[in-house]
């Protein structure tokens, strides 16, 4: 992979739709030099869905953006503001952003990819899955073009949306994106895991062998279900890392590199 000599250009605060009275915000990453038809990444952080910000995931909109790549690094509302699907919706109108937008940023709107960690790794697997209703895509704007996705990266993600009665509410994350009343039926709806058909995009995971906060599991069985639908796949497992363990440089480096390969073979 080739790193573009120069800085690169960075536009905070891009209002990319609305959610409701809510500006939705994103910041671009243009990379240093400046060409037409380049492949594009929406960043999307994470949080357990209910903290985190835009700013979260900086580090690799700016390393991807010199290896070529426009990113965005976007906001969503959180679960403290506003249950399932919200997040997803403004997840999706980000996407439309971009490709809305394609002729502006120098983008092949055709050559859009979404990667994101933790909350934000499962929020870009159900932005990539192909077959759901309306309700996910929102009215956050741009809605005369589509939010597909070309090929998805999750690091560390939750492939499963748990109802999990004994733990304590206050420490469930599951339950306060899904609000308290909802049934199971609504859980496997927000699951990525049933997502998975023969028109599912390339998919690259990442996960730490150690992680105790979202369990090795939910990568090794989403894995085994892109493979058995044929789909192009790739598992990187990290040997005895925790959660977030890209959160150190040397690892964030490592982890941005997979993400350049795989991106520049898929977009």
């Amino acid at each position: 992979m080739k790193i573009q000599e120069g800085r690169v250009s960075i536009l905070e605060d891009v209002l990319i739709g609305k959610a409701g009275n809510r500006d939705l915000k994103g910041d671009t990453f243009l990379p240093p030099k400046e060409e037409k038809n380049r492949p594009a990444i929406l960043v999307v952080h994470g949080g357990g869905w209910l903290e985190g910000d835009k700013t979260q995931l900086r580090g690799y909109g700016i390393l991807l953006s010199r290896l070529g790549f426009v990113c965005m690094c976007n906001s969503y509302r959180l679960s403290g503001e506003a249950i399932w699907p919200a997040q997803l919706q403004d997840v999706n109108c980000a996407i439309r952003y971009l490709r809305a937008n394609a002729d502006q940023l120098g983008v092949d709107p055709d050559r859009i990819g979404i990667t994101g960690n933790s909350a934000g790794g499962h929020l870009s697997l159900m932005a990539a899955a192909e077959e759901f209703g309306e309700e996910f895509e929102g009215e956050g704007g741009n809605n005369h073009v589509t939010s597909e996705v070309k090929a998805v990266c999750a690091i560390y993600p939750p492939t499963t949306i748990k109802n999990l009665a004994h733990v304590d509410p206050l420490e469930n994350a599951f339950l306060k994106l899904m609000g308290k009343d909802t049934k199971q039926p609504e859980y496997d709806k927000a699951s990525p895991l049933n997502y998975v058909t023969d028109d599912f995009p390339p998919t690259m995971l990442i996960h730490g062998s150690s992680d105790s906060v979202v369990k090795l599991e939910e990568s090794t069985v989403f894995y085994q279900a892109l493979i058995a639908a044929k789909i192009p796949a790739e598992l990187h497992i990290f040997s005895e890392e925790e959660h977030a363990f890209d959160g150190a440089a040397p690892y964030g480096r490592a982890v941005a590199d997979l993400q350049g390969l795989f991106f520049t073979k898929y977009l």
